[in-house]
C-alpha cells in the first residue's frame, strides 16, 4: 500500500480508521499474523498498533489464535487473526438470465447461496425473491451476528436493457429495469444499508479484499459470463469513472465475427461481448445442433471437447487479445486476471491461448502481463456483491484522511 498524502482537512479521527483499516488488510494478506509484523507492514509504532489491535479487539474484529517465538529470546508472540464472525454482508447478482443472493462472512466465507436461472423477469418479481432469500438466510444468524451486518450488495450490469441483439435476448423483457431503482427498493424492503457496483466492478473488488489483490493492487479484471464483465483495480481501489463504468470492456469496437452462427452487425464494427462472451458460446453450440438451457449445458458440452467449442474459443481469443493490449496501452497496470461462470478447463484453455496471442501481437519494447487465473469462478459475481459493503466498510481509502469527503464517498455508493 503506497503512502497516504495527508492534506489540511485531515484529523485524528479519520487518520485512526484509516489506520485500523490499514492493519485489517495486513490481517487479509498474512493472517496469522504477531503485532510487530503489523507494525512492520503498516508503518507504524508498535505503541500504535497496539493501541488498534485493542480497539480491534474489543469491536470483535479480529481473534488471537496460537503463539510463535519472533527469536530465540522472550516470550512468545501472539497469533492475530480476522474473526469470521466480526462481519456479514448479503450479496446479490442480478445477470440477465440469474439471481443469486449469497450470504457471507468477514473471512469471506459464503455461509449460505440460492439461485435461480432464468431470464431475469420483471424488478418486483425480483423483490419479492431476493427478500425472501434474505429472510431465510437470516435465519441462520443469531440476533448478535445480526447486529454485524454490514448491509446488502447489489451487482449487476448497468444497462440490462441495452445488447439485447448482441446477447439473443428479447429487448422488451429489460426495458422496466432501465426505469427502476433496484437497489433503492431493495434498501427500503430489507431495511438495510445497500451498496451497487455494476457486475465487473464487484468481481474485481472482491478479488481485491479476498484473492489476488491481496498480493497485486494494480491489474485489469475481466469475468466471461452470459456478457463479458470488466474492472480495473489501480492502487488497491476500483476505477470506476463519471457513470461507474470504467472497465468496461464488453462494449469495446471489435472486427465482426467470422463464426457463421453470429449475427452481423448493422455497421462495419461489431463488439467485444458479442464474441467473447458464454452467450456467444451457447449461440455457436446451438447452431452446431446442441440443446443448450443453462450453464451446465454448456459445461457439458466443454467436457465433450466438441470442436464447435474450439471454434468458438479461436474466435474469442481473436477478439480479445487486440482489445486487451487497447486497453493496456491507456492503464498501465503489470496483470490481468480471468474468471468465468463455466470452467472444466474452458478457463485454463483461455488463459494459456489468450497468453500465446498477446505475445505473438504485443508491441514494440512492451511486455506481456501477467495473465492470472480468478479466485472465485462462478461465485465471483455473488461473492462481489457481497463484499461491497465490506469493501466500503473496512477497506483503507486515502478519501477518510479528508473530513468532508469521507462519509459522502460512502453514501454516493450506497445510493448511486
Amino acid at each position: 500500500m503506497r503512502s497516504p498524502h495527508i492534506g489540511r482537512g485531515s484529523n485524528s479521527a479519520n487518520l485512526r480508521l484509516y489506520h485500523e483499516r490499514l492493519l485489517l488488510q495486513a490481517l487479509r494478506r498474512s493472517q496469522p499474523t504477531s503485532r510487530a509484523d503489523l507494525a512492520r507492514q503498516a508503518n507504524l509504532t508498535s505503541t500504535a498498533v497496539g493501541s488498534i489491535i485493542a480497539s480491534l479487539d474489543e469491536a470483535g474484529l479480529i481473534e488471537y489464535t496460537g503463539r510463535r517465538l519472533e527469536g530465540q529470546r522472550g516470550q512468545p508472540a501472539s497469533l492475530i487473526q480476522l474473526d469470521p464472525r466480526g462481519a456479514f454482508g448479503f450479496g446479490v447478482r442480478l445477470d440477465r438470465t440469474s439471481i443469486e443472493t449469497v450470504l457471507v462472512n468477514f473471512a469471506g466465507n459464503m455461509l449460505a447461496r440460492s439461485v435461480h436461472e432464468m431470464v431475469l423477469p420483471h424488478p418486483g418479481q425480483v423483490l419479492d425473491i431476493v427478500k425472501h432469500d434474505v429472510q431465510n438466510m437470516l435465519a441462520l444468524l443469531a440476533p448478535a451476528e445480526r447486529k454485524r451486518l454490514t448491509g446488502v450488495g447489489v451487482a449487476q450490469p448497468f444497462h440490462l436493457g441495452s445488447w439485447a441483439r448482441e446477447l439473443g435476448l428479447p429487448a422488451d423483457l429489460f426495458r422496466a429495469w432501465d426505469e427502476t431503482d433496484f437497489p433503492a427498493e431493495l434498501g427500503s424492503v430489507l431495511s438495510l444499508p445497500v451498496f451497487i457496483e455494476n457486475d465487473g466492478n464487484a468481481a474485481a473488488i472482491a478479488e481485491l479484499f479476498y484473492g489476488c489483490g491481496r498480493q497485486c493492487e494494480d491489474f485489469v479484471y475481466l469475468f466471461l459470463g452470459s456478457a463479458i464483465g470488466g474492472g480495473i483495480a489501480i492502487e488497491g481501489d476500483c476505477l470506476r469513472g463519471g457513470t461507474g463504468n470504467a472497465g468496461d470492456i464488453g462494449i469495446m469496437p471489435v472486427p465482426p465475427s467470422r463464426l457463421s452462427s453470429a449475427p452481423q452487425p448493422a455497421g462495419q464494427w461489431d463488439i467485444l461481448l458479442s464474441r467473447a462472451s458464454l452467450n456467444a458460446l451457447a449461440r455457436h453450440l446451438r447452431h452446431s445442433g446442441e440443446t443448450i438451457s443453462n450453464r451446465f449445458d454448456l459445461t457439458a458440452c466443454i467436457e465433450r471437447r466438441l470442436p464447435a467449442v474450439d471454434e468458438w474459443i479461436d474466435d474469442c481469443i481473436e477478439a480479445l487479445a487486440p482489445a486487451l493490449h487497447a486497453t493496456l496501452c491507456v492503464v498501465d497496470v503489470p496483470a490481468i486476471v480471468l474468471d468465468a461462470d463455466v470452467d472444466s478447463g474452458l478457463l485454463d484453455t483461455l488463459l494459456e491461448r489468450l497468453r500465446v496471442a498477446m505475445a505473438a501481437t504485443a508491441p514494440e519494447a512492451r511486455s506481456v502481463p501477467a495473465l492470472i487465473r480468478g479466485t472465485f469462478g462462478s461465485d465471483a459475481g455473488a461473492i462481489g456483491a457481497a463484499t461491497l459493503p465490506m469493501f466500503f466498510n473496512f477497506s483503507p481509502s486515502a478519501g477518510l484522511l479528508n473530513s468532508s469527503s469521507a462519509k459522502s464517498k460512502e453514501v454516493s455508493h450506497a445510493n448511486d
